[in-house]
């Protein structure tokens, strides 16, 4: 009688310590899952905010050749740090073209230094619509298009055309 009742808490014990490790696992799987879930969901909201910047452009009325400057900055910064050289462009989903009528591609890679950057958008962009200006007109302003990749949903590409 003895060595049955050893045998009955043994069994006991051993089914209450599988029950207690099937919960430690689902409990793991299921938390597992969710961070998961978190994880994608600030990986969604750091993709919208980036995108964000080149998109509020788009449908606006007024924007300047200030506003275009300001998106090739931020494509330059994004260009830089992902180590992309201009050549580059359209053959990768990380680098962002900023393409300006007439221009082409005004953004820049890490070939560039700050000072060239600074002085192409001072000489080739900014200074000669200033100098356009007359009494009757103001700035040319610009209608914006963005594409977004379908790989990794981010800007890769704004057009700007001229009104």
């Amino acid at each position: 009688m003895e060595n049955a009742s050893k045998a009955l808490l043994i069994a006991g014990g051993v089914l209450l310590a599988i029950m207690i490790i099937s919960l430690g696992v689902y409990l793991f799987a299921n938390f597992g899952g969710i961070t998961a879930q978190i994880g994608q969901n600030v990986e969604e909201s750091q993709i919208s905010k980036f995108n964000s910047q080149f998109i509020t452009n788009v449908g606006k009325k007024n924007v300047t050749i200030y506003d275009i400057v300001s998106m090739a900055n931020l494509a330059t910064q994004n260009n830089q740090q992902y180590g992309f050289q201009k050549q580059e462009s359209l053959g990768n989903n990380y680098y962002i073209a900023v393409i300006l009528q007439g221009k082409g591609q005004i953004e820049f890679g890490i070939e560039a230094s700050e000072d060239y950057i600074k002085k192409y958008y001072d000489e080739q962009l900014i200074i000669p619509q200033v100098n356009n200006i007359d009494n009757t007109t103001g700035l040319t302003y610009y209608d914006v298009q963005v594409d977004i990749s379908p790989e990794t949903q981010r800007v890769h590409k704004v057009t700007c055309i001229p009104k």
